[in-house]
């Protein structure tokens, strides 16, 4: 017997197993025949997955409702999360297996910004989907500063407009307030760049300053999502950055107007990921590829057609997933998005999951948050370019998700031509920002330099 077969029974090491997917390009994985289904010997079959009622938790919920986890062999328990940190902690004490992300907080874990533990992404969830919302009282201020076109404003609507109202409010003596989820989060990061592309300053983090409000013009503090239309209608906060459903619940309620989304801020931004623990990750090589793989055939799935998205809506709708209205989610999960009561929009890119090559965990996704982690002082001081790169490999796992999308293929369940396998893990230089600028991820510190508000 060779020893390939005497240590058939094991745990397969990861590099053992890319190896053998890379040199058999996903026909024979794990020693099977060509052209058999490729199936992993898993570490562990039950799970334990946490979320946040949030539209774009959808790729957990329909590996889930489509039964793609049970195709692996996984057997899965879906739990709501109630806010962001509580998640992040369950994964890193071992109560959850895995958990549907903000994209900073891996590589925020890593660092020990907040909590200080080694988390990794094998896979992004989604690109863009989310928006900034203000309260009536705001819109009402802003609307006469704005551009119109057939009686409706031109849209992207830039800050400068908001910066006319929070200069008139702080002239009165009232402080201007925005709610967003987490501080390490990407509506954090995008409403800060918003603002600062207008001029007003966002603030910054600082040793003796955890909140980040340091020099704010506008004061930023953290609202669990669905919290976020009662806490602005109260009056606490002026308006919000958040995903949807919560912009969408905004126009159905009456109470605010979103007047920005991230895709007009930064296209094709990535948004969520799917985080385990790096020891995790390590003792259960075979079982993440297993998720991953799952979790790429949700994200196939929904952006197959619009009926499936319209199935979707009605998923995530149910109590125990998101909760909202069907209505309010199918408003932006169908390719449409309303701003002002009556002002709804094509926006067929609005949530993206797998087309652009939404789910490959990019380096230069990772390097972006780390350039605003520096930007507003939660990064401490200035790191050369090298320092971007190194981090962004110890938290994003590409290797993870090339061998999920090999064993895919060699199931017959997808193209080599559905994924970016020969990328050297960098999207190109980006351009698209609200602010006119570009960005390259191999050049973060000359990224930085661009910006007029913000550390260097």
């Amino acid at each position: 017997m060779t020893d390939h077969s005497k240590n058939a029974s094991r745990a397969i090491d990861r590099r053992e197993f890319l190896a053998g997917a890379s040199a058999l390009a996903g026909a024979a994985l794990l020693g099977l025949p060509t052209g058999a289904q490729a199936k992993l010997k898993l570490e562990k079959e039950s799970l334990k997955l946490g979320f946040i009622k949030l539209t774009d938790c959808a790729p957990l919920i329909i590996a889930y409702e489509k039964h793609y986890f049970e195709d692996e062999g996984l057997f899965v328990t879906l739990e709501a999360q109630a806010n962001w940190k509580v998640l992040l902690d369950r994964v890193i004490d071992g109560q959850l297996d895995g958990a549907h992300m903000l994209a900073g907080q891996p590589l925020g874990a890593t660092l020990g910004i907040g909590t200080k533990a080694d988390v990794v992404t094998a896979f992004s969830m989604d690109l863009n989907g989310n928006a900034v919302t203000v309260s009536n009282e705001v819109w009402a201020a802003m609307k006469p500063h704005l551009p119109m076109k057939d009686g409706k404003p031109v849209h992207p609507i830039k800050a400068d407009v908001l910066k006319k109202v929070v200069d008139a409010m702080k002239k009165d003596g009232k402080p201007f307030k925005m709610g967003m989820v987490f501080p390490l989060s990407t509506h954090n990061y995008e409403l800060r760049y918003w603002l600062a592309s207008g001029g007003i300053h966002p603030g910054l983090y600082t040793a003796s300053d955890i909140n980040g409000n340091t020099g704010a013009d506008a004061l930023i503090s953290v609202t669990p999502p669905p919290q976020m239309p009662a806490t602005m209608e109260a009056g606490t906060i002026n308006g919000y950055c958040v995903g949807e459903p919560w912009n969408q619940q905004a126009v159905f309620k009456g109470i605010g107007v979103p007047v920005i989304t991230d895709e007009q801020i930064w296209p094709n931004n990535p948004e969520k990921v799917f985080g385990v623990s790096k020891p995790w990750s390590e003792k259960n090589p075979n079982t993440h590829i297993a998720v991953v793989k799952a979790l790429i055939r949700a994200c196939m799935w929904l952006d197959a057609s619009m009926a499936n998205r319209i199935e979707a809506s009605k998923i995530l709708a149910k109590s125990n997933y998101v909760g909202a209205n069907e209505a309010v989610i199918a408003n932006s999960m169908t390719g449409t998005f309303e701003f002002e009561k009556g002002d709804k929009r094509p926006m067929p890119n609005f949530n993206i999951f797998f087309k652009n090559d939404a789910t490959y965990p990019f380096y230069s996704d990772a390097i972006w948050y780390l350039t605003q982690m520096r930007r507003w002082g939660q990064i401490d001081a200035s790191k050369p370019d090298a320092w971007y790169l190194e981090t962004a490999k110890k938290v994003y796992k590409p290797d993870v998700y090339k061998a999920a999308a090999l064993a895919l293929i060699a199931d017959g369940k997808a193209r080599a031509t559905d994924f970016p396998l020969k990328t050297d893990g960098f999207r190109g230089v980006q351009g698209g920002f609200i602010d006119g600028l570009s960005y390259d991820g191999k050049k973060p510190n000359a990224y930085l330099k661009q910006f007029k508000i913000g550390n260097k």
